[in-house]
Protein backbone atom coordinates (compact mmCIF):
# COMPACT_ATOMS: atom_id res chain seq x y z
CA UNK A 1 0.00 0.00 0.00
CA UNK A 2 1.67 3.40 -1.32
CA UNK A 3 2.14 5.97 1.25
CA UNK A 4 -0.47 8.40 0.08
CA UNK A 5 -3.15 5.63 0.83
CA UNK A 6 -1.68 4.75 4.21
CA UNK A 7 -2.10 8.36 4.94
CA UNK A 8 -5.56 8.61 4.32
CA UNK A 9 -6.90 5.61 5.98
CA UNK A 10 -4.61 6.76 9.24
CA UNK A 11 -5.74 10.30 8.98
CA UNK A 12 -9.76 8.18 8.71
CA UNK A 13 -8.65 6.70 12.10
CA UNK A 14 -7.88 9.14 14.30
CA UNK A 15 -10.58 8.76 16.26
CA UNK A 16 -12.86 5.40 16.48
CA UNK A 17 -15.48 5.23 13.66
CA UNK A 18 -17.86 3.25 13.41
CA UNK A 19 -17.07 0.98 9.90
CA UNK A 20 -19.33 -1.47 8.24
CA UNK A 21 -17.24 -4.02 5.50
CA UNK A 22 -18.78 -5.18 3.00
CA UNK A 23 -18.00 -8.70 1.12
CA UNK A 24 -19.10 -9.32 -3.19
CA UNK A 25 -22.15 -11.41 -4.20
CA UNK A 26 -22.22 -15.12 -3.54
CA UNK A 27 -19.07 -14.46 -1.04
CA UNK A 28 -16.24 -17.15 -1.72
CA UNK A 29 -13.50 -17.97 1.22
CA UNK A 30 -11.58 -14.79 0.52
CA UNK A 31 -14.36 -12.78 0.41
CA UNK A 32 -15.68 -13.98 4.05
CA UNK A 33 -12.13 -14.57 5.58
CA UNK A 34 -10.87 -10.72 4.33
CA UNK A 35 -13.47 -9.09 6.12
CA UNK A 36 -13.69 -11.10 9.29
CA UNK A 37 -10.45 -10.43 9.71
CA UNK A 38 -10.33 -7.23 8.96
CA UNK A 39 -13.24 -6.40 11.47
CA UNK A 40 -11.20 -8.19 13.89
CA UNK A 41 -8.22 -6.30 13.60
CA UNK A 42 -10.37 -2.97 13.42
CA UNK A 43 -12.10 -3.90 16.29
CA UNK A 44 -8.28 -4.51 18.16
CA UNK A 45 -7.73 -0.26 17.21
CA UNK A 46 -11.12 0.49 18.97
CA UNK A 47 -13.27 0.72 16.22
CA UNK A 48 -16.47 -0.50 16.07
CA UNK A 49 -17.45 -2.80 12.98
CA UNK A 50 -20.32 -4.68 11.46
CA UNK A 51 -19.94 -7.45 8.46
CA UNK A 52 -22.48 -6.99 5.77
CA UNK A 53 -22.64 -10.06 3.02
CA UNK A 54 -25.69 -9.37 0.15
CA UNK A 55 -26.09 -13.05 0.52
CA UNK A 56 -25.59 -16.46 2.04
CA UNK A 57 -22.85 -18.05 1.53
CA UNK A 58 -21.54 -22.06 1.63
CA UNK A 59 -21.62 -24.38 4.92
CA UNK A 60 -18.14 -25.06 4.78
CA UNK A 61 -16.86 -21.44 5.46
CA UNK A 62 -19.45 -21.26 8.70
CA UNK A 63 -16.73 -22.60 10.84
CA UNK A 64 -14.92 -19.28 10.64
CA UNK A 65 -14.34 -16.91 13.31
CA UNK A 66 -16.77 -14.30 13.64
CA UNK A 67 -18.99 -15.87 11.13
CA UNK A 68 -21.93 -15.83 13.97
CA UNK A 69 -22.07 -11.78 13.29
CA UNK A 70 -22.26 -11.67 9.62
CA UNK A 71 -25.68 -9.45 8.67
CA UNK A 72 -26.79 -11.28 5.51
CA UNK A 73 -28.43 -8.32 3.37
CA UNK A 74 -31.47 -10.08 1.62
CA UNK A 75 -32.41 -11.73 5.09
CA UNK A 76 -32.07 -8.88 7.38
CA UNK A 77 -31.87 -5.68 4.86
CA UNK A 78 -34.12 -2.99 7.32
CA UNK A 79 -30.75 -3.78 9.68
CA UNK A 80 -28.22 -4.24 7.35
CA UNK A 81 -29.70 -0.91 5.64
CA UNK A 82 -29.49 1.10 9.05
CA UNK A 83 -25.77 -0.08 9.82
CA UNK A 84 -24.54 1.32 6.06
CA UNK A 85 -26.54 4.42 6.64
CA UNK A 86 -25.09 5.03 10.58
CA UNK A 87 -21.68 4.11 9.58
CA UNK A 88 -18.88 6.35 9.24
CA UNK A 89 -16.46 4.27 6.71
CA UNK A 90 -17.68 1.44 4.59
CA UNK A 91 -14.62 -0.67 3.46
CA UNK A 92 -15.29 -3.00 0.52
CA UNK A 93 -13.20 -6.10 0.34
CA UNK A 94 -12.78 -8.56 -2.56
CA UNK A 95 -14.69 -6.83 -5.37
CA UNK A 96 -14.15 -3.29 -7.27
CA UNK A 97 -17.33 -2.03 -8.49
CA UNK A 98 -20.35 -1.42 -6.71
CA UNK A 99 -22.40 -3.64 -9.11
CA UNK A 100 -20.73 -6.77 -7.85
CA UNK A 101 -23.18 -6.61 -4.56
CA UNK A 102 -26.65 -7.12 -5.88
CA UNK A 103 -29.17 -5.69 -4.19
CA UNK A 104 -27.19 -3.40 -2.21
CA UNK A 105 -25.84 -1.41 -4.92
CA UNK A 106 -28.45 1.48 -4.24
CA UNK A 107 -28.13 1.31 -0.59
CA UNK A 108 -24.44 1.69 -1.03
CA UNK A 109 -24.52 4.54 -3.95
CA UNK A 110 -26.72 6.43 -1.29
CA UNK A 111 -24.40 5.87 1.59
CA UNK A 112 -22.81 9.67 2.51
CA UNK A 113 -19.97 7.19 4.89
CA UNK A 114 -16.30 7.44 2.85
CA UNK A 115 -15.16 4.26 1.43
CA UNK A 116 -12.23 2.20 1.51
CA UNK A 117 -11.12 -0.45 -1.39
CA UNK A 118 -9.19 -3.18 -0.75
CA UNK A 119 -9.03 -5.50 -3.60
CA UNK A 120 -6.81 -7.60 -5.61
CA UNK A 121 -9.10 -7.99 -8.83
CA UNK A 122 -8.35 -5.46 -12.97
CA UNK A 123 -10.24 -2.00 -13.55
CA UNK A 124 -10.64 -0.95 -10.05
CA UNK A 125 -13.93 1.60 -10.00
CA UNK A 126 -13.26 5.12 -8.82
CA UNK A 127 -15.81 5.91 -5.61
CA UNK A 128 -13.12 4.87 -2.89
CA UNK A 129 -11.52 8.26 -1.03
CA UNK A 130 -8.54 5.15 -0.34
CA UNK A 131 -8.02 2.89 -2.98
CA UNK A 132 -5.59 -0.14 -1.97
CA UNK A 133 -5.54 -2.31 -5.56
CA UNK A 134 -3.16 -4.95 -6.32
CA UNK A 135 -4.24 -7.56 -9.48
CA UNK A 136 -0.52 -9.32 -9.00
CA UNK A 137 -1.84 -9.94 -5.14
CA UNK A 138 -2.82 -13.81 -4.26
CA UNK A 139 -5.72 -12.75 -2.58
CA UNK A 140 -7.69 -10.26 -0.95
CA UNK A 141 -6.96 -11.35 2.66
CA UNK A 142 -2.84 -11.38 1.72
CA UNK A 143 -3.91 -7.70 1.05
CA UNK A 144 -5.44 -7.17 4.36
CA UNK A 145 -2.52 -8.94 6.03
CA UNK A 146 -0.05 -6.20 4.34
CA UNK A 147 -3.23 -3.57 5.22
CA UNK A 148 -2.43 -4.06 9.00
CA UNK A 149 1.52 -3.90 8.33
CA UNK A 150 1.26 -0.45 6.75
CA UNK A 151 -0.86 0.81 9.38
CA UNK A 152 1.80 -0.06 11.58
CA UNK A 153 -0.23 -3.03 13.66
CA UNK A 154 1.55 -5.89 13.03
CA UNK A 155 1.55 -6.63 16.78
CA UNK A 156 -2.27 -7.20 16.85
CA UNK A 157 -2.03 -10.26 14.70
CA UNK A 158 -4.94 -12.56 16.58
CA UNK A 159 -5.20 -16.19 16.29
CA UNK A 160 -8.95 -15.31 14.95
CA UNK A 161 -7.14 -12.89 12.51
CA UNK A 162 -4.90 -15.40 11.17
CA UNK A 163 -7.54 -18.18 10.63
CA UNK A 164 -9.56 -16.17 8.49
CA UNK A 165 -6.77 -14.86 6.48
CA UNK A 166 -5.05 -18.02 5.95
CA UNK A 167 -8.80 -19.45 4.99
CA UNK A 168 -8.74 -16.79 2.61
CA UNK A 169 -5.53 -17.28 1.18
CA UNK A 170 -5.63 -20.78 0.83
CA UNK A 171 -9.01 -21.04 -0.50
CA UNK A 172 -8.06 -18.13 -3.18
CA UNK A 173 -4.79 -19.79 -4.57
CA UNK A 174 -6.49 -23.49 -4.81
CA UNK A 175 -4.40 -24.35 -1.93
CA UNK A 176 -1.52 -22.38 -2.87
CA UNK A 177 -1.31 -23.91 -6.29
CA UNK A 178 -2.28 -20.70 -8.39
CA UNK A 179 0.08 -18.60 -10.47
CA UNK A 180 -0.50 -15.79 -8.17
CA UNK A 181 1.01 -17.41 -5.15
CA UNK A 182 4.27 -15.22 -4.75
CA UNK A 183 7.54 -16.60 -2.54
CA UNK A 184 5.65 -12.98 -0.22
CA UNK A 185 2.42 -15.16 -0.29
CA UNK A 186 4.22 -18.13 1.15
CA UNK A 187 5.97 -16.04 3.84
CA UNK A 188 2.68 -14.24 4.70
CA UNK A 189 1.11 -17.88 4.93
CA UNK A 190 3.81 -18.73 7.89
CA UNK A 191 3.47 -16.04 10.14
CA UNK A 192 -0.37 -16.64 9.95
CA UNK A 193 0.21 -20.14 11.05
CA UNK A 194 2.67 -18.90 13.75
CA UNK A 195 -0.05 -16.84 14.84
CA UNK A 196 -2.32 -19.71 15.40
CA UNK A 197 -3.51 -20.31 12.22
CA UNK A 198 -3.32 -24.63 12.08
CA UNK A 199 -3.29 -25.35 8.30
CA UNK A 200 -3.94 -28.93 8.87
CA UNK A 201 -6.97 -28.18 10.41
CA UNK A 202 -8.41 -25.37 8.28
CA UNK A 203 -7.86 -27.54 5.07
CA UNK A 204 -9.68 -30.30 7.09
CA UNK A 205 -12.81 -28.11 7.61
CA UNK A 206 -12.62 -26.70 4.00
CA UNK A 207 -12.28 -29.42 1.78
CA UNK A 208 -13.13 -32.41 3.83
CA UNK A 209 -16.84 -31.58 4.25
CA UNK A 210 -18.07 -33.25 1.01
CA UNK A 211 -21.92 -34.78 1.70
CA UNK A 212 -22.99 -37.55 -0.81
CA UNK A 213 -25.22 -35.32 -2.86
CA UNK A 214 -21.92 -33.05 -3.64
CA UNK A 215 -19.71 -36.13 -4.55
CA UNK A 216 -22.64 -37.35 -6.75
CA UNK A 217 -23.09 -34.06 -8.49
CA UNK A 218 -19.81 -34.05 -9.28
CA UNK A 219 -20.09 -37.40 -11.09
CA UNK A 220 -23.16 -35.32 -12.95
CA UNK A 221 -20.21 -32.79 -13.76
CA UNK A 222 -18.09 -35.00 -14.93
CA UNK A 223 -20.26 -37.16 -17.34
CA UNK A 224 -21.22 -33.53 -19.02
CA UNK A 225 -17.64 -32.41 -19.61
CA UNK A 226 -16.99 -31.50 -22.98
CA UNK A 227 -13.71 -31.06 -25.06
CA UNK A 228 -12.80 -29.34 -27.75
CA UNK A 229 -9.25 -30.51 -28.01
CA UNK A 230 -8.63 -28.19 -31.39
CA UNK A 231 -9.61 -25.19 -29.26
CA UNK A 232 -7.47 -26.36 -26.12
CA UNK A 233 -11.39 -25.53 -24.47
CA UNK A 234 -13.36 -27.99 -21.91
CA UNK A 235 -16.68 -26.94 -20.74
CA UNK A 236 -19.22 -28.37 -18.09
CA UNK A 237 -22.91 -27.81 -17.96
CA UNK A 238 -24.96 -28.34 -15.30
CA UNK A 239 -29.14 -28.02 -15.53
CA UNK A 240 -31.49 -26.52 -12.67
CA UNK A 241 -33.25 -30.02 -12.41
CA UNK A 242 -29.31 -31.78 -12.15
CA UNK A 243 -28.90 -29.42 -9.18
CA UNK A 244 -32.46 -30.46 -8.02
CA UNK A 245 -32.10 -33.87 -8.06
CA UNK A 246 -29.10 -33.90 -5.74
CA UNK A 247 -30.32 -31.24 -3.37
CA UNK A 248 -28.00 -28.64 -4.50
CA UNK A 249 -26.72 -26.12 -1.50
CA UNK A 250 -24.54 -22.62 -2.26
CA UNK A 251 -21.59 -23.87 -2.47
CA UNK A 252 -21.71 -27.62 -3.98
CA UNK A 253 -20.31 -26.47 -7.90
CA UNK A 254 -16.94 -24.51 -5.73
CA UNK A 255 -13.76 -25.86 -7.59
CA UNK A 256 -15.95 -28.17 -10.34
CA UNK A 257 -14.27 -26.25 -12.95
CA UNK A 258 -10.90 -26.73 -12.30
CA UNK A 259 -11.78 -30.46 -13.45
CA UNK A 260 -11.94 -28.98 -16.64
CA UNK A 261 -9.00 -27.20 -16.71
CA UNK A 262 -7.20 -30.27 -15.82
CA UNK A 263 -7.70 -32.08 -18.58
CA UNK A 264 -4.13 -32.56 -20.68
CA UNK A 265 -4.03 -30.16 -23.33
CA UNK A 266 -6.73 -27.38 -22.24
CA UNK A 267 -6.09 -23.95 -21.46
CA UNK A 268 -9.39 -22.41 -21.07
CA UNK A 269 -12.27 -24.12 -19.23
CA UNK A 270 -15.65 -23.03 -17.96
CA UNK A 271 -18.99 -24.48 -16.07
CA UNK A 272 -22.30 -23.29 -17.07
CA UNK A 273 -24.85 -23.27 -14.31
CA UNK A 274 -28.39 -23.36 -15.03
CA UNK A 275 -30.32 -20.83 -12.59
CA UNK A 276 -33.95 -20.58 -12.47
CA UNK A 277 -34.46 -18.21 -9.78
CA UNK A 278 -33.01 -15.40 -11.12
CA UNK A 279 -33.31 -16.22 -15.03
CA UNK A 280 -29.56 -16.60 -15.84
CA UNK A 281 -26.75 -18.96 -16.64
CA UNK A 282 -23.41 -18.17 -14.26
CA UNK A 283 -20.88 -19.14 -15.35
CA UNK A 284 -17.22 -19.31 -14.44
CA UNK A 285 -14.16 -19.25 -16.27
CA UNK A 286 -10.23 -20.40 -15.45
CA UNK A 287 -7.28 -20.47 -17.48
CA UNK A 288 -3.84 -21.18 -18.14
CA UNK A 289 -0.83 -19.50 -19.10
CA UNK A 290 -1.43 -15.76 -20.51
CA UNK A 291 -4.91 -16.51 -22.18
CA UNK A 292 -6.89 -13.41 -20.12
CA UNK A 293 -10.38 -14.98 -19.38
CA UNK A 294 -11.27 -11.39 -17.48
CA UNK A 295 -11.51 -10.10 -20.63
CA UNK A 296 -13.28 -12.63 -22.58
CA UNK A 297 -15.91 -12.86 -19.68
CA UNK A 298 -15.74 -8.95 -19.80
CA UNK A 299 -16.28 -8.28 -23.62
CA UNK A 300 -18.86 -11.41 -23.38
CA UNK A 301 -20.42 -12.02 -20.38
CA UNK A 302 -21.23 -8.76 -18.64
CA UNK A 303 -17.93 -10.24 -15.88
CA UNK A 304 -14.46 -10.41 -15.39
CA UNK A 305 -12.36 -10.85 -12.58
CA UNK A 306 -8.68 -12.02 -12.55
CA UNK A 307 -6.38 -13.55 -15.84
CA UNK A 308 -7.35 -16.56 -14.77
CA UNK A 309 -10.08 -16.94 -13.11
CA UNK A 310 -13.19 -14.71 -13.86
CA UNK A 311 -16.63 -15.02 -13.78
CA UNK A 312 -19.88 -13.91 -16.04
CA UNK A 313 -23.76 -14.56 -16.55
CA UNK A 314 -26.21 -15.12 -19.65
CA UNK A 315 -29.63 -13.95 -19.77
CA UNK A 316 -30.35 -16.38 -22.71
CA UNK A 317 -31.15 -20.32 -21.91
CA UNK A 318 -28.40 -22.54 -21.32
CA UNK A 319 -28.54 -24.30 -24.71
CA UNK A 320 -28.55 -20.56 -26.02
CA UNK A 321 -25.68 -19.82 -23.88
CA UNK A 322 -23.77 -23.05 -25.05
CA UNK A 323 -24.30 -22.21 -28.45
CA UNK A 324 -23.53 -18.32 -27.95
CA UNK A 325 -20.11 -19.57 -26.60
CA UNK A 326 -18.98 -22.25 -28.95
CA UNK A 327 -19.95 -19.60 -32.01
CA UNK A 328 -17.01 -17.13 -30.13
CA UNK A 329 -14.47 -19.96 -29.42
CA UNK A 330 -13.18 -19.79 -33.19
CA UNK A 331 -12.14 -15.80 -32.87
CA UNK A 332 -9.75 -17.00 -29.98
CA UNK A 333 -8.25 -19.84 -31.50
CA UNK A 334 -4.88 -18.16 -32.08
CA UNK A 335 -4.38 -17.17 -28.77
CA UNK A 336 -5.40 -20.70 -27.30
CA UNK A 337 -3.30 -22.75 -29.65
CA UNK A 338 -0.40 -19.69 -28.79
CA UNK A 339 -1.32 -20.31 -24.77
CA UNK A 340 -1.00 -24.09 -25.05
Amino acid sequence: MNKETTQIVKELFASPQKIVIVGHKNPDGDAIGSCLGLSFFLESMGHSTTVIMPNDFPDFLKWLPGVDDIIIHERETNKSTAQIKDADIIFTLDFNSLDRIGEMQSVLEESTSKFVMIDHHQQPADYAVATYSNVKMSSTSEMVFHFMDAMGQSEKLSKEIAINLYTGIMTDTGSFRFSSTSPTTHRVAAKLIEAGAESAVINQNIYDTNSPERMKLLGVALNNLVILPELHTAYITMTQKELDDHNFKKGDTEGFVNYALSVKGIVFAAIFIENKQESIVKISFRSKDDFSVNDFARNHYSGGGHINAAGGKSSQSLNKTISEFISILPRYKNELTHAS
